[in-house]
C-alpha cells in the first residue's frame, strides 16, 4: 500500500474520482494532472497507456489524433465517447509521465497499484473492456505477457469471449503495423464495431 493514500474499497465512485483527480503521488517526478472518465452506469471500459502531452494540457482523455482514430475504430462519435454513462476511460497511468528517449515514458505503476482495483470495483455494469497497447495488456493479461502484441490482438476471438479486446495503440506511429496487418481493419474492426453497437445501443 502506498503511504499517503487511504484506501476505501467501498468508497462511492464520485468521491473516488475526486481523490484520483487530486492525487499528487508522483509530484516529484512530473507535473500531475490525472485524467479519468467514469460512471457506475458505464458498459464499455477503455484502458490505454497514459495521457500524452496534448491530453495533459486539455485534461480531456484521448483529445488528440490517436483519439480520433480510436473513435473511428469503435464506430462511435464524440457525444457517445465522452459520455461517462456509456464509456469509462481508465488509463494505465492517469498523468502524462513526460518524454523519454523513444517517446513518452511508461505509465507509472503506482496508478495501477493504488487506484485501479477500486475504480473497476465501482464499475459494475462494464461488459466489454478494451486493452489498448502493451502497457494495458501487461497489467490485465498477465498470462499473455510473453506473447507479442500482434499475437494477442490476433487472438481477439478468444479474448472477446471473456469480454476483453486487446488492441494496438491508434497512434499514427503505428501506421506500419496497420499496413503489415490488414486483417485488423478488414476482420477485427467490423466485429468490434458490431459488439460495441450491440452493447451501447441494444441494451437488454
Amino acid at each position: 500500500m502506498n503511504k499517503g493514500v487511504d484506501i476505501d474499497p467501498i468508497q462511492p465512485l464520485t468521491g473516488l474520482l475526486a481523490d484520483i483527480r487530486a492525487c499528487r503521488l508522483c509530484a516529484k517526478q512530473f507535473e500531475p494532472r490525472p485524467v479519468i472518465q467514469a460512471s457506475k452506469e458505464a458498459r464499455l471500459l477503455i484502458i490505454g497507456q497514459a495521457p500524452g502531452l496534448k491530453v495533459h494540457q486539455s485534461g480531456v482523455p484521448w483529445d488528440d489524433v490517436s483519439g480520433k482514430r480510436l473513435r473511428e475504430w469503435l464506430g462511435i462519435d464524440e457525444a457517445i465517447f465522452y459520455n461517462p454513462q456509456h464509456v469509462a476511460i481508465v488509463p494505465s497511468g492517469f498523468c502524462y509521465p513526460g518524454k523519454g528517449k523513444h517517446g513518452d515514458l511508461p505509465p507509472p505503476k503506482i496508478c495501477f497499484a493504488t487506484w485501479h482495483q477500486q475504480v473497476l470495483a465501482a464499475l459494475p455494469e462494464v461488459k466489454l473492456t478494451l486493452l489498448i497497447g502493451q502497457y494495458a495488456q501487461a497489467l490485465y493479461l498477465p498470462n499473455a505477457t510473453q506473447r507479442k502484441l500482434t499475437d494477442k490482438v490476433a487472438s481477439f476471438e478468444q479474448f472477446s469471449q471473456l469480454g476483453i479486446w486487446p488492441l494496438p495503440h491508434p497512434s499514427p506511429r503505428n501506421r506500419h503495423w496497420l499496413a503489415a496487418n490488414p486483417w485488423f481493419e478488414q476482420t477485427l474492426l467490423p466485429k468490434l464495431k458490431m459488439a460495441i453497437s450491440e452493447l451501447l445501443f441494444n441494451k437488454a
